[in-house]
């Protein structure tokens, strides 16, 4: 049985086989750039400016102290949601403590412009809601920690899983051994680095550099393996051995 696993090579792979395993990684590299994307107009608009960057990272684990994250989010990544008006008025009443007599003045603007994504089935804050909006206005604090418990577990048992089946195609590569060991593993390493410097700069904002190390590893470990599997499966070098 062995013997047959070392023979088994991706160019020497039925077709079923080459368009199953292609098929798999041209989707899962589909949604790993929408999750890119995704990071990028979340995350990567925590300070207000286009592109991740270390201040991206900070204020979204770490939190902009200075504020609050409905203040962070209004001059940031929900800064184009609502005409400029709308979001002076909601920042003064943040500003001034978030005083429930002006909620019947507030309260409608949030139900116009933020009901629509902010509802009790999308798993975002309720701010149409005053004490969710009362909540949001405190001083920023970034993630909770319940927040982070969630968004780990389900980055480390999904994620973990893609890099698995990933693996396991580009097991069956033609490659340098020890190469192939480390690439296979990279993934799953920088994955473990990505979540705990999540933790990290919660508590020490000069571990968002982690972040942006984790992120870059797997990536890059991923795209090597993604780029030999589809060579070896379709090349003529490979396929006509």
């Amino acid at each position: 049985m062995t013997e047959i696993l070392h023979k088994l090579t991706l160019g020497k792979l039925p077709l079923t086989y080459r368009f199953l395993f292609t098929s798999f990684l041209l989707v899962v590299g589909l949604g790993l750039c929408m999750a890119g994307a995704q990071i990028m107009l979340t995350h990567g608009m925590a300070d207000g400016k286009p592109g991740l960057s270390m201040d991206d990272i900070v204020y979204s684990y770490y939190g902009n102290r200075s504020g609050s994250k409905l203040e962070s989010a209004l001059t940031g990544k929900m800064k184009d949601k609502a005409p400029a008006s709308v979001n002076i008025t909601l920042i003064k009443w943040v500003r001034d403590d978030a005083p429930e007599a002006e909620w019947a003045k507030v309260g409608p603007l949030f139900e116009q412009h933020c009901s629509k994504c902010h509802d009790a089935e999308s798993g975002l804050p309720e701010v149409t809601k005053l004490e969710v909006a009362k909540s949001l206005a405190e001083v920023d604090h970034g993630e909770s920690i319940s927040s982070l418990t969630r968004v780990s577990h389900i980055h480390l048992f999904g994620i973990s899983f893609i890099f698995l089946f990933v693996g396991l195609i580009f097991a069956m590569a033609e490659f340098n051994p020890f190469w192939k060991i480390v690439l296979i593993t990279t993934p799953f390493a920088f994955l473990v680095l990505d979540v705990a410097s999540w933790w990290l700069t919660k508590f020490w904002p000069e571990c968002a550099w982690f972040t942006m190390i984790g992120g870059l590893g797997y990536s890059l470990a991923a795209l090597i393996m993604f780029g030999a599997s589809f060579a070896q499966m379709w090349l003529p070098r490979w396929t006509q051995k």
